[in-house]
């Protein structure tokens, strides 16, 4: 089944519509990528925190890693490079963290805040390997984008 980011984004946006406190969105915006993508075992996010590490924020999936120094694994990754990841095997992923085995694959898009530095990633895994496509690469990206716009990011 094709995933809808058309559909998956305008309900990001009525979830937000009205709320500007990051955590709460983070969670709805997880719980929305949880019941509408197939094939994860993770979806959620880290937060940007001064002392140069990823901190887990709100997901769906199980317990995960707390702390992610920026430029480990492909979380930090994502926030070194300032680019999204799509990374088909994790396991073929130099410095691949594992929070979770059953993890194969991962896309991770960093997150802005409205003067461009990043304040988070958005960290979706699957047991697949190939799981991501360039499609969802970019309906991750635009959603991604809905989010940040709602929130005023500390």
């Amino acid at each position: 089944m094709k995933t809808k980011y058309d559909e998956l984004c305008l309900n990001l946006k009525g979830i937000t519509e009205g709320e500007s406190h990051a955590v709460p969105n983070m969670a709805n915006a997880a719980a929305l990528l949880w019941h509408a993508l197939e094939d994860i075992n993770w979806a959620g996010f880290y937060t940007m925190e001064a002392e140069g590490y990823l901190l887990l924020g709100p997901f769906q999936g199980k317990p995960a890693c707390i702390r992610i120094p920026v430029g480990k694994g492909v979380c930090g990754t994502a926030v070194a490079e300032n680019k999204t990841q799509l990374i088909k095997d994790v396991h073929q992923f130099a410095g691949h963290i594992a929070c979770d085995a059953a993890s194969n694959s991962e896309i991770v898009v960093p997150l802005h805040d409205a003067d461009g530095r990043i304040v988070g990633v958005l960290d979706i895994d699957s047991p697949s390997v190939g799981r991501f496509t360039e499609e969802d690469r970019t309906g991750l990206e635009e959603f991604a984008r809905i989010l940040e716009a709602a929130c005023e990011w500390n």
